[in-house]
């Protein structure tokens, strides 16, 4: 009998795909949000940030922002250890979409606590800045 190869059939992706497999998840796009709002964060106010992530969840999910090149992560060989995250070109390409999300979800929580579907607070997703409030706003 010959030995045949099995070949695998060619991925298909949409843009649709390839966007969410990067910043799909719990956590990928809130981190980007917050280092938009901050421009820089370190480890420690990340976590404080995003209270709900554990610590492995945090170091996987940057990682994978790193991998992704969204972020940069910046170590500085001093004692004690120092390393900052902050968005980079590709990363900040994303936040005119985060924004648009985010206006949808506020606008959403709105609706459904006007119905009193919803019972929480809504609160505040960090700073948004200026120089897009005005281009993004939602009518």
């Amino acid at each position: 009998m010959k030995n045949k190869l099995k070949t695998l059939p060619s991925t298909q992706m949409c843009g649709v795909d390839y966007a969410f497999k990067h910043i799909g998840g719990k956590y990928k796009a809130r981190i980007l949000w917050h280092l938009n709002s901050t421009k820089v964060l370190r480890y420690g106010e990340l976590s404080r940030t995003l209270p709900d992530i554990t610590t492995k969840m945090l170091t996987q999910t940057l990682r994978e922002l790193e991998d992704d090149n969204l972020i940069i992560r910046k170590v500085y060989h001093e004692v004690p250890p120092r390393v900052e995250y902050s968005l980079s070109d590709t990363g900040k390409e994303l936040i005119p979409f985060i924004k648009h999300l985010h206006n949808w979800g506020k606008k959403q929580l709105e609706k459904e606590q006007s119905e009193n579907k919803y019972k929480g607070t809504i609160m505040s997703c960090g700073k948004t800045p200026a120089r897009q409030s005005s281009a993004l706003a939602v009518h």
